[in-house]
């Protein structure tokens, strides 16, 4: 209920049945006695009808879409079922909205007949928000401000409860890798397999005792001027790695509170979504860790737009980590190979650059995007082979990342 139960148009019926009281006893006038009486009752009356008399109320609400990037706008649809034993003259209406979503929600709630037994009168609402910080969002609950027929009295009725919105982070769209040597670029890669399974590609290999002379590569052989056979091929889709570093000594303390606090961190899981989105597209399989080797949501398979979406939406809810060092990552990929290996990380000095060269050496492309550098930790972690580039929060992630894939080794972004 609101804390005054009167319109302003009830309010002014009780000041003017005041006014008529005392006009009434001091210039002895009856008739504007009989009008505050009059008045009075009425608004009395209102008050009752509409705190007394029973009105229920239910609400469904729906998203549209079902989840929201960073940056981008949902339709939120109510579909509010009303009944009543009286008609209720036109109201308001507002939808609660958190902090990291912005939109008008609220305008007028139309006028009702009245609805008794199985009937009912439903409602549609709609508006549209902007999501702004990631997150799981909870909207509502709804609150409707209804009137008497009069207009005198009103009743805020709260219905329904909150719902929650994921809002994912927002994911930009990046250039491609390009032309790079190796299986780091293209968007059709081959590997061998040792163990001449399948039947994509032939190519030739020396003759060993034991193999069928139905295999001999003759032309091959003619060329070498010695025996070749058949070596199967097969075409298997390239791996592709990025690590979202979330030490929390790297970011600020907002960063390890809740989800869209600090706005380096906000960019940093963009910029780890964003790569994936990118090489997802290019035809990578595409696993996100933390620096401590652990999966941050299921693989993303080469053009799979969905699995992007989806990793997008695992990641509304994460944070910052307490003690999370470099050295793990540097010793998981010690001992191998690697395609593209895309770093995003924020406070990192000239140690943490140290701690990370010899990683450089086991990727195809080795990229390392730091949203807050400090003094010369990404010149000396270009010199050690990565390509490096500052990525802000108020700047661009699409320019940041074009700089980093392009550039030499010996290049970074001042």
């Amino acid at each position: 209920m609101s804390r005054w139960p009167l319109t302003v148009r009830g309010t002014g019926a009780v000041l003017l049945a005041v006014a008529c009281f005392f006009l009434a006893h001091e210039f002895s006038i009856p008739e504007l006695l009989y009008v505050c009486v009059l008045l009075l009752a009425v608004v009395a009356a209102s008050v009752l009808t509409v705190h007394l008399v029973g009105r229920s109320e239910s609400v469904t609400r729906a998203f549209l879409p079902d989840s929201v990037t960073v940056g981008r706008t949902v339709r939120v649809r109510l579909d509010v079922t009303v009944r009543s034993a009286l008609p209720a003259a036109q109201g308001t209406w507002r939808d609660q909205l958190p902090a990291g979503l912005d939109g008008d929600a609220g305008g007028v709630f139309p006028a009702l007949s009245s609805a008794t037994g199985t009937r009912s009168e439903a409602v549609a609402l709609e508006y549209e928000i902007e999501a702004q910080r990631r997150g799981v969002r909870t909207v509502g609950p709804l609150t409707v401000t209804s009137t008497d027929p009069f207009g005198f009295a009103r009743r805020r009725h709260v219905v329904g409860g909150p719902v929650s919105l994921t809002v994912a982070p927002a994911i930009v769209d990046l250039g491609a890798v390009g032309d790079l040597p190796g299986e780091a670029g293209g968007s059709v890669h081959t590997s061998t397999n040792q163990l001449g399974q399948g039947a994509d590609n032939l190519v030739p290999r020396h003759y060993v005792p034991g193999d069928s002379m139905r295999r001999i590569h003759w032309r091959a052989s003619a060329h070498r001027d010695e025996l070749m056979v058949r070596q199967e091929e097969q075409e298997t889709t390239p791996q592709a790695v990025v690590v979202l570093d979330r030490g929390i000594h790297r970011w600020s303390p907002e960063a390890f509170r809740a989800p869209g606090e600090d706005p380096g961190f906000e960019e940093g899981v963009s910029a780890a979504i964003s790569v994936v989105a990118r090489l997802a597209h290019e035809g990578f399989t595409v696993h996100l860790l933390d620096v401590d080797g652990a999966e941050l949501g299921d693989r993303v398979e080469a053009h799979d737009l969905a699995g992007v979406e989806v990793l997008a939406a695992d990641l509304a809810t994460t944070v910052a980590r307490r003690d999370l060092p470099l050295e793990p990552l540097v010793r998981r990929f010690q001992a191998t190979m690697t395609g593209p290996l895309v770093l995003v990380t924020g406070r990192i000095d000239e140690a943490d650059a140290e701690v990370l060269a010899p990683l450089a050496a086991h990727s195809a492309l080795p990229v390392l995007l730091a949203v807050a550098p400090q003094h010369d930790a990404l010149e000396r972690a270009a010199r050690a082979g990565w390509r490096a580039a500052v990525v802000h929060p108020d700047g661009d992630l699409a320019a940041s990342w074009a700089a980093a894939v392009e550039r030499g080794a010996s290049r970074v972004d001042a």
